[in-house]
């Protein structure tokens, strides 16, 4: 499958590949758009002045709506773009796709109830660490009772379709919520949801039409500001053996990421998987299909063409739509 973060890549093929593959269905205006600058090579020369990891679409749309672009059709957003580009650049530049759902939890939710707990999470690519906090969330998934935090209602509730053809698995949704006693993350810049300018980006990075995303970015980031999580700045592959250690005694160690790894490169991503698979604990990933070293995908098990492989310990569970709405659950080998 073509990917928007092949580098090698030409830059309008990223970006026809953003709007065929990622935004088609999920976005109007981004898919408008991705078409528009694959098709005017003024605007791909523009963005050619990035360097090749920072002429992502999704990179460049962000940093764009960061600075006031509206929604609309490409030739507005083009002049719009031209007459701004120095400002979108220098955000390009100094930024990052660090998306934040916290949407993703009714994905880890099933994966993580296996896990004897109590449970210290520890997320690479934390972004703010949003997900670090599935247990005070609320859940509704179809057919099953509403799943709140043991203290009552949440101001957060996830909502998530079972796709349950056959083919495919029962979702093991639990009765309860995970006993988390440690939180932690790595980011290479991690973000405060409380400065206003980090927020601003999260917001920013959801694209237009996901208006219920951007409400729950806003009511999620209240919660973990109140308690905010252990965030530590760097490398991940540098960074997480020295964090997994400080997980307390009596807990059980995950070590969970969503679309992160598609952001290193071969040798990186293969070096974390030998670190992950070293450590005691489990690892929950969530990554594009073919991302991870060592995963056999399902492709058998039916699934939509964005769909995430969500694995457990190295070995494919689900498939889960990228944002956290819906999730195939597959049947043991």
């Amino acid at each position: 499958m073509r990917t928007t973060t092949d580098e090698t890549a030409p830059t309008a093929d990223r970006y026809r590949a953003f709007a065929e593959v990622e935004a088609r269905g999920m976005s109007a205006t981004y898919d408008a758009w991705a078409l528009g600058v694959a098709d005017d090579p003024a605007t791909v020369a523009l963005i050619d002045g990035l360097p090749p990891a920072k002429r992502q679409p999704n990179l460049v749309f962000s940093a764009a709506r960061f600075h006031g672009a509206d929604p609309g059709p490409y030739p507005a957003f083009r002049e719009w773009l031209h007459a701004h580009w120095p400002a979108v650049r220098a955000t390009a530049e100094t930024h990052a796709t660090q998306t934040n759902e916290a949407g993703r939890c009714a994905l880890h939710l099933p994966a993580l109830a296996e896990i004897p707990g109590p449970l210290a999470l520890l997320e690479v690519g934390a972004s703010a660490g949003l997900c670090l906090y599935p247990d005070r969330y609320g859940y509704r998934y179809p057919g099953r009772p509403q799943l709140d935090p043991a203290d009552g209602a949440s101001r957060v509730v996830l909502e998530c379709e079972t796709r349950e053809t056959p083919g495919t698995a029962h979702v093991p949704v639990p009765d309860r919520l995970p006993d988390i006693v440690w939180r932690a993350g790595i980011d290479l810049n991690p973000l405060d949801v409380t400065n206003p300018d980090d927020l601003a980006w999260l917001d920013a990075l959801i694209w237009p039409e996901h208006h219920d995303r951007r409400e729950r970015l806003r009511a999620a980031a209240a919660i973990v500001a109140s308690d905010p999580p252990l965030l530590v700045a760097g490398d991940l592959n540098e960074r997480l053996t020295a964090l997994a250690a400080e997980a307390p005694a009596g807990a059980t160690l995950v070590v969970l990421h969503t679309a992160v790894i598609a952001y290193l490169d071969s040798p990186a991503r293969a070096r974390f998987v030998e670190t992950v698979r070293a450590l005691p604990g489990h690892w929950l990933s969530v990554e594009g299909r073919g991302v991870v070293p060592g995963i056999a995908v399902r492709e058998e098990v039916p699934n939509e063409p964005v769909d995430f492989v969500l694995a457990l310990d190295g070995v494919q569970r689900a498939w889960a739509q990228p944002h956290g709405r819906a999730l195939t659950w597959v049947p043991n080998p």
